[in-house]
């Protein structure tokens, strides 16, 4: 006779009842949550892996790009968050990289992370979604997610089985007029890459030998991919996918790309001209990163002809920069070249109403799935633009929690709030200045050593080499007077975070290791004092080792005169300062 052990909890179900879930925690998933739950909404993220970051994370290590040009690059919470890996995790290493994501979750105590769970229900009523049912695979049971609002940030779009319209594929050149897209539709997509990478081993010589199933390359069979050489690339071509379904045959993609990479290092580290030399491999991904499949249909279909207008929609909430590179679908079997960069403007402005879905009343999506065109998606699809797609939803939808609306009644009730709190939450909306506030334009700025004007012009950033900024040395101060004692909620101060610098991920490493350091303009410590309607100084905060090109400072008390004391840069030298505001 057996005995079997019964868990009451196994297979059951449990409930949770948020205002907010995020489905899907790769970037864009992960900058809504944060947004959704720092403007004082409580929010659930599911993720069905057991890290965040999706194609970032350490089991795909995808670059994040974004906006070519130095003055274009975004800011907000993913500047925060690659900052806050330069202080964490100076050696840039992947699985730190993990816990820096996972770090900033859990210090928002309106967020809550339910790793491994995968999303397989979904039940509407009214064209809105009501609940989502996620089995939890290391717990082994059901939860079911009721919320008020959703967002699908899974880039699978797995929550299109509430019936919303979805594309697929790539349009045919007339249905929107696209130069680019291909004379008759066709339901071929981007396909997957999966990377490896490699560590300088000095007088590292011995071969590698591949696994039986590896593919077989010599150089001449890979035109027009490289460098075929171990420096300085991520190796983005090892790509498969594309002709076939990057979801129902995820599994036979993987496997094939698996047998590529393996085939691709040995023929590299073998070559009989020693390139190979003094290399080897360090890791090889199990999990292929996605390009493309399904996108929604919003109130606007983001276009070819969008982007090389710039985008200057009246409701644009974020932007991109990136070009429209579109990658053949033979991908590695392909030998032509394995993408076209068409040309983009950076930035051009993303719209808002690509954000949500035109036929689910509460239903939100950022990502590569966004209402967009194939060739338009070609360029919004990288991490940093969908990152700040990501803050624009979870801001959006913080907006409609509190004031009752729908995601489409944002935009006809909100929008201006909308993107006043973006901005005020350092998003960057091109072609756009940040007002002061009422109280501000009474008060009066000044500078220990001298005028400043530059700090009031809304303008946070160096665009087209304008310096928008301030330099201060330690000792110097910024002072805020005002013709009485004021309100205001908190100080907000904006440092130069080095936009010059990407800080990415690395795609391979140096044998002497990685070590990066925080930018050298930065503010890292200072003092904010306020005087009192006595007429007295008092400490309101002081700033140690920080690392937020943002800095909002909360006040509870009023103020007339409020003082920022510059005392150190993390280089040393001065600091360069685009802001130092009060909000209301």
């Amino acid at each position: 006779m057996h005995n079997v052990l019964h868990n009451e909890t196994a297979f059951g179900r449990e409930t949770r009842s948020v205002e907010f879930c995020v489905v899907g925690g790769g970037m864009a998933g992960l900058n809504a949550a944060i947004a959704a739950a720092r403007n004082g909404v409580k929010t659930i993220l599911v993720q069905d892996r057991s890290v965040l970051g999706g194609n970032a994370s350490s089991e795909i290590r995808m670059w994040i790009c974004g906006a070519h040009g130095n003055d274009n690059k975004e800011a907000g919470i993913l500047e925060e968050i690659m900052l806050r890996n330069l202080y964490y995790n100076a050696d840039m290493v992947y699985t730190v990289w993990d816990d820096v994501l996972h770090g900033i979750c859990r210090e928002e105590p309106n967020l809550e992370v339910l790793f491994n769970c995968a999303v397989n229900e979904v039940h509407t009523h009214d064209r809105k979604i009501t609940a989502i049912g996620a089995w939890h695979c290391t717990r082994q049971c059901w939860i079911d997610i009721q919320a008020d609002l959703y967002a699908d940030c899974s880039g699978d779009s797995v929550l299109r089985i509430c019936g919303a319209e979805t594309r697929w594929g790539r349009e045919a050149r007339q249905e929107f007029d696209e130069s680019h897209a291909p004379e008759v539709a066709d339901d071929k997509t981007m396909g997957n890459s999966i990377l490896i990478q490699l560590r300088a081993v000095e007088g590292h010589t011995h071969p590698f030998i591949a696994p039986p199933w590896a593919r077989k390359f010599k150089e001449e069979d890979l035109p027009n991919r490289g460098p075929l050489t171990p420096e300085g690339d991520n190796f983005w071509w090892l790509e498969l996918g594309g002709m076939m379904n990057t979801i129902d045959d995820a599994d036979t993609i993987r496997d094939e790309n698996l047998a590529i990479a393996y085939g691709v290092w040995e023929m590299m580290k073998n070559h009989p001209d020693g390139r190979g030399d003094g290399w080897a491999l360090e890791w090889i991904g199990s999990l292929p990163g996605k390009r493309e499949n399904v996108r929604y249909v919003g109130d606007h279909i983001l276009t070819q002809n969008d982007i090389e207008a710039e985008g200057r929609f009246e409701d644009r909430v974020c932007h991109g920069g990136w070009s429209m590179d579109d990658h053949h679908p033979e991908a590695i079997n392909y030998k032509g070249k394995p993408t076209i960069f068409h040309p983009a403007p950076s930035p051009y402005g993303i719209p808002y109403r690509c954000l949500y879905v035109r036929d689910m009343d509460n239903l939100f999506c950022a990502g590569r799935n966004i209402s967009a065109t194939h060739m338009a998606m070609s360029s919004t699809r990288v991490m940093a633009t969908t990152s700040t797609m990501g803050q624009a939803v979870g801001t959006a939808a913080a907006i409609a929690t509190q004031q009752g609306l729908t995601p489409r009644g944002v935009y006809t009730e909100a929008l201006t709030q909308l993107q006043d709190t973006l901005r005020d939450q350092d998003q960057y909306i091109p072609w756009t200045e940040r007002p002061l506030i009422a109280a501000q334009r009474q008060g009066v700025l000044t500078v220990s050593c001298g005028a400043v004007t530059e700090l009031s012009n809304g303008i946070e950033r160096d665009i087209d080499g304008v310096d928008n900024g301030w330099w201060g040395s330690p000792g110097d101060t910024l002072t805020w007077r005002f013709p009485e004692s004021e309100f205001f909620s908190h100080i907000r101060i904006i440092s130069d975070s080095d936009f010059n610098d990407r800080k990415k991920m690395p795609c391979s490493y140096p044998s002497q290791g990685n070590r990066q350091t925080m930018p050298a303009s930065l503010i890292k410590e200072a003092k904010l004092e306020g005087k009192s309607p006595d007429g007295q100084w008092q400490m309101l905060h002081e700033v140690h080792n920080n690392f937020r090109r943002l800095l909002m400072l909360p006040l509870d008390q009023p103020v007339q005169e409020v003082r920022l004391t510059l005392d150190a840069a993390w280089g040393g030298g001065q600091a360069h300062i685009f802001s130092f505001d009060l909000l209301a």
